[in-house]
């Protein structure tokens, strides 16, 4: 009971995680990149508000989920319980050491004095945007295998 419990707890929480960020990617952040320096900020401070709380959340409980999973699941779902697992802590990896460091500092810039040497993050923020999109979507795709197993 317990390991259906927990694979649909892993289907949700990194489906979600996945979703978020493709959406994001997608959508959000193409009207993020249009935007002017000081309208992209305020933006950013915006999105940021519930985005930033609850993706660590969701990335961390369906990584820990999987983690389990892998211990305690039996026959092909068990390695791809801990490859997604993987996956995911490599999404938690690039969001803190690449993505988290960027959202900071634009986030203490007041967009209504925006620096004349501003150096624009957007294409590196966008960058390591993708690699974890990919990361994610990938877990997703290695959770639903291994739940249908």
């Amino acid at each position: 009971m317990v390991p259906e419990i927990l694979g649909g707890a892993v289907l949700v929480s990194s489906g979600l995680a996945a979703g978020v960020l493709f959406t994001h990617a997608v959508g959000v952040w193409p009207a993020l990149q249009a935007m002017a320096p000081g309208q992209y900020v305020a933006a950013h401070k915006l999105v940021g508000r519930a985005y930033d709380p609850m993706m660590p959340i969701l990335v961390l409980s369906s990584t820990l989920a999987d983690t389990v999973l892998a211990v305690t699941a039996s026959g092909v779902a068990q390695p791809l319980y801990g490859v997604s697992a993987l996956l995911l802590a490599g999404v938690a990896l690039v969001s803190q050491t690449q993505n988290v460091p960027i959202n900071k500092r634009v986030k203490a810039l007041d967009e209504n004095a925006m620096p004349a040497d501003w150096a624009d993050p957007r294409r590196r923020w966008g960058r390591w945007n993708l690699a974890r999109t990919a990361l994610a979507l990938a877990a997703f795709v290695g959770n639903v295998t291994a739940v249908m197993a």
